[in-house]
């Protein structure tokens, strides 16, 4: 008996160390990733970080000089040309709205990184946030649509070759210049923005969409119309 009880002792604490490990191999990778960093960025500052602001500027039209990862004068202009385009208050520093309008990491961001685990979650958090901005009030499949004509610009020789690129590019649409954008998007919207990414296209390839009852761009109207999806015509 007394051999009995040494075995099932054996047992029992051999059971709670496989357990503990297993907690500690999947909760340690969801919760214990090195933070995103969200700190705000100013005139002096430098790193990785300043340098990304740089590319993205570039890429988009508003810095001109070298992406050296060093905060200056140009950086700083550059930072407020592209907060007053966006309707950002014009600090000419990188705080949280600015980074979720550069489509960098943000602290909500990186909760969701945090649970989630890959590269491409800033993209579906990025394109959500646009969806939800623009197509809250539409239907689903309304939602993927958006995310579609995203997707099939980032695909087209005539827009940005990224996700953020062609979100941010100016004018191109109406959530990013009256803020929209930046407000949290809801599950609905996150599940639209990853069913675009993987390739759902509800408008037939169209690059184009719009709202009739809102439009002024008259010149949108010469654009071949592809799908009507609740309120809005997507046109190639």
């Amino acid at each position: 008996m007394k051999g009995g009880a040494v075995l099932k002792k054996a047992v029992l604490l051999l059971t709670t160390a496989l357990i503990i490990t297993f907690a500690f191999n999947i909760v340690y990778p969801l919760y214990m990733q090195p933070a995103v960093e969200t700190s705000t960025l100013y005139w002096g500052t430098t790193g990785d970080d300043v340098r990304e602001v740089q590319r993205r500027l570039k890429n988009w039209g508003y810095y001109d000089e070298a992406v050296d990862g060093i905060y200056g004068p140009k950086t700083f202009q550059a930072v407020k040309d592209f907060q007053a385009k966006h309707g950002i208050s014009t600090t000419g520093t990188v705080g949280p709205q600015t980074r979720a309008a550069l489509g960098m990491p943000t602290a909500a961001q990186a909760s969701y990184t945090s649970a989630r685990g890959a590269s491409s979650r800033d993209n579906v958090y990025l394109m959500a946030q646009a969806i939800y901005g623009e197509a809250r009030g539409e239907s689903y499949v309304g939602q993927v649509a958006v995310g579609a004509v995203i997707m099939n610009r980032v695909n087209h020789p005539s827009f940005p070759n990224s996700i953020a690129g062609v979100i941010f590019q100016p004018g191109a649409f109406t959530a990013v210049a009256d803020g929209q954008m930046f407000m949290q998007p809801d599950e609905s919207s996150m599940k639209a923005a990853r069913d675009a990414l993987n390739g759902w296209d509800p408008t037939g390839g169209a690059i184009y969409y719009y709202n009739p009852a809102k439009t002024t761009n008259r010149w949108i109207y010469s654009r071949p119309v592809l799908k009507v999806i609740g309120k809005h015509y997507f046109a190639k």
